[in-house]
């Protein structure tokens, strides 16, 4: 049974803890948050529920995966700067090193019979996830008329017209402000009244403590420290390999990015895999959808599919170099998740002050709508090539054992509420299945 413990806790179990969440937090945003939960909330009683769920919002109005931010900010809040960063760093670090092992595994196998045949199974279970995905953030999201008209528009503009999407997410901020300045009511968003919990005291970071002040001279000397920090990898990948061009536009691209990625991973991948297929030509499109299967294998945050995307881009790039697709999945890591860290110590003071804001308020809704819409572009984008064979859709080129793979799995998600590791493991077990059946 959990008693009053109000006093901070060590460093020694804070780190033991958010080195064990890297490892474990299968399920995306909503297992992390989850896990986070459990143990910092209700067994540990490190924050309170009510401050949890205060930075939870905070986090989700600011670019980037909410639930690396979270972590951030709570390991923040419990031992300061050093706190952010181990607790910011441990979430992503076994990812991207089981993701790395996958990569070279996929670069130097990815013909083999055996591994297309897994592929095959694993597919079309994550074409479900995305399509799971879209239905939970539909029903939060769209909860009035505009904001179905905005999912559509963002949707439309996005498969059919090709508009990146910074280009959208602007524009919904502008239609945002708009509506927030001129008939709020418009999108009936109800504004709930903050209640501390009782016994918020027996909690060490609770809604009791004074907020965290915008200091001016302190966002300077961040602000230098965060250009310094991106400056010297920069200058180093120019300065010490070959392609200085090709290092110059990955690191522009995924920090840009990471500043774009409002409303999640599902936002930026279409975004990024559109560039890096199309543009720029660093992936095939077979590749990109291969590697967005390898991310839901492993923890962390889905958006870790771009350090995949760098480690192929450098491996094509420079002609079949594991080397240089290490030190591409190592940059495109790097540039990806360093905002983060800045957004976090930046932002999180600027977020709380804003957040009673109707305006803001009503411009999250409609951006997170707008998501809906994105995630409805990446599930058409990664399907046809799923669902279809010679990438023509039509019912003539039908996959059906793909087709039927897919709805299974999103009966498995909608129905018996199945996590995602064991649909990974069961999509492919199926894939090899059925490559033994057709032997």
């Amino acid at each position: 049974m959990n008693t009053d413990n109000s006093t901070k806790p060590s460093f020694a179990a804070a780190l033991r803890f958010w080195f064990i969440l890297g490892w474990i937090s299968f399920g995306g945003t909503t297992g992390h948050i989850t896990i986070m939960h459990d143990f910092l909330v209700e067994k540990k009683k490190w924050i309170s529920n009510g401050k949890f769920f205060h930075a939870l919002n905070a986090c989700m109005l600011l670019p980037g995966p909410e639930a690396h931010q979270l972590a951030i900010y709570i390991g923040w809040k419990l031992h300061g700067l050093k706190g952010g960063v181990i607790s910011g760093v441990l979430f992503v670090l076994p990812s991207m090193f089981i993701l790395l092992g996958l990569s070279i595994t996929y670069a130097t196998y990815g013909n083999a019979p055996i591994l297309v045949a897994a592929f095959s199974g694993l597919k079309p279970a994550v074409l479900a996830i995305i399509l799971f995905a879209t239905w939970k953030v539909g029903q939060k999201a769209l909860i009035s008329i505009p904001h179905y008209i905005v999912a559509l528009a963002a949707f439309g503009l996005s498969y059919f017209a090709h508009i990146a999407m910074p280009w959208i997410i602007l524009g919904v901020v502008i239609l945002a402000l708009l509506i927030g300045l001129t008939a709020p009511s418009l999108l009936r968003i109800q504004q709930k009244k903050e209640q501390a919990e009782e016994r918020e005291g027996a909690y060490y970071v609770n809604l009791l403590q004074e907020r965290d002040r915008v200091q001016p001279g302190k966002l300077l000397r961040q602000s230098a420290v965060f250009v310094l920090l991106w400056s010297i990898p920069f200058l180093a990948l120019l300065g010490l390999f070959a392609g200085p061009g090709f290092w110059r536009q990955l690191s522009f691209l995924f920090t840009r990015s990471a500043f774009f990625t409002i409303g999640g991973s599902y936002t930026v991948i279409p975004y990024v895999a559109g560039l890096v297929t199309g543009k720029l030509a660093w992936l095939s499109k077979t590749q990109m959808i291969d590697g967005f299967a390898l991310a839901e294998t492993t923890p962390g945050p889905l958006v870790i599919v771009l350090s995949y995307v760098g480690f192929m881009a450098g491996f094509n790039h420079f002609g079949g170099s594991i080397l240089m697709g290490t030190v591409g999945l190592l940059a495109a890591s790097y540039f990806t998740f360093l905002p983060n860290f800045i957004l976090i110590f930046l932002g999180a003071p600027l977020i709380e002050i804003s957040q009673k804001s109707a305006i803001t308020q009503t411009m999250l809704s409609l951006v997170t709508a707008a998501v809906v819409g994105v995630i409805v572009n990446l599930a058409f984008y990664l399907g046809s090539d799923i669902l279809f064979s010679e990438r023509r859709a039509s019912l003539d080129h039908i996959n059906l054992p793909s087709l039927g793979w897919a709805l299974f799995s999103l009966l498995l998600l909608v129905k018996f509420r199945i996590k995602t590791l064991p649909l990974v493991l069961l999509s492919l077990v199926f894939g090899l299945l059925r490559y033994s059946l057709s032997l």
